[in-house]
């Protein structure tokens, strides 16, 4: 898997500049996108997309996927249709500049309505999207994070079932910070992983602390270990949180966060040489 390592490059820098550094400095081939500067990659005109993505080109580094807030934390249930669909056609209008059909999606916290009603709501939306990512030539991946589907395998099962086209990304992470098991999750869902992040930690006063990989309650290398037998071909992403928690408005000092996230990489590679080894 060593060879198909990624990472977001917003967890290790601010700016473009400075996340391809740190990845050519780590010897990784890819760069997953979430923020550039500071702003998402929909919010770049085209003329600064362009040229990012000249310069990820330059420096010889693949886009995987570009994570979009779609879905996401930032927004809920209610949030109109047409702010989202302008979200995703910038997103994938820019995506497509640096070879990536990939994008990210989670699947609408709830804004206070019964449960029936959020989920059909969440479906419905999700399955606008995909509709729309289709006619746009790009596949959405559905995170197991923010959202109605976020909470379980079984609604993320569901939403597949409703949504056809939709795919997954799964973070190996969330399930400490959303409560339930990494592993089991994992299981349930692994034919319609496509991507996959990684993160690992454990809760301590209610909340989820994140950390060096293979340390918290994430069942990292038992999930990584699954991936690696089952065949899994796609790239495996550092989401380190250690610095940066976007979702808290959590963000360190940059000499920090870059220090951080090479130490993490650092450390997942020897991790990921134990499966290899297995």
């Amino acid at each position: 898997m060593i060879d198909r390592l990624c990472g977001i490059g917003d967890e290790g820098a601010a700016g473009l500049a400075r996340q391809i550094a740190v990845h050519l400095e780590l010897e990784l081939s890819a760069l997953e996108l979430r923020t550039v500067g500071g702003r998402g990659l929909h919010l770049l005109s085209d003329g600064e997309a362009d040229a990012a993505a000249e310069a990820v080109a330059t420096a010889g580094l693949a886009v995987p996927v570009v994570d979009t807030p779609l879905g996401s934390w930032s927004v809920n249930v209610g949030v109109s249709d047409e702010s989202e669909l302008e979200i995703l056609r910038r997103a994938a209008r820019h995506a497509q500049r640096f070879g990536c059909r990939q994008l990210r999606i989670m699947s609408y916290p709830n804004d206070g309505r019964p449960e029936s009603e959020w989920r059909a709501e969440a479906i419905r939306k999700v399955h606008l999207l995909v509709e729309t990512a289709a006619e746009l030539d790009v596949v959405l991946l559905h995170e197991n994070c923010h959202g109605w589907a976020g909470t379980g395998a079984a609604r993320t099962l569901e939403l597949l079932s409703e949504v056809a086209g939709l795919r997954l990304l799964f973070d190996v992470g969330n399930g400490v910070a959303h409560g339930y098991r990494s592993l089991p999750f994992l299981r349930e869902v692994l034919p319609y992983v496509e991507h996959v992040h990684i993160k690992d930690g454990r809760m301590a006063d209610g909340q989820a602390v994140f950390g060096w990989p293979g340390e918290g309650d994430a069942e990292l290398l038992d999930c990584l270990q699954l991936l690696a037998d089952s065949g899994y071909q796609g790239w495996y992403s550092a989401e380190p949180h250690v610095e940066l928690i976007p979702h808290l408005g959590v963000s360190g000092d940059p000499e920090r966060m870059a220090t951080a996230y090479v130490d993490f990489v650092r450390r997942l590679k020897v991790l990921a040489g134990k499966v290899v080894a297995a």
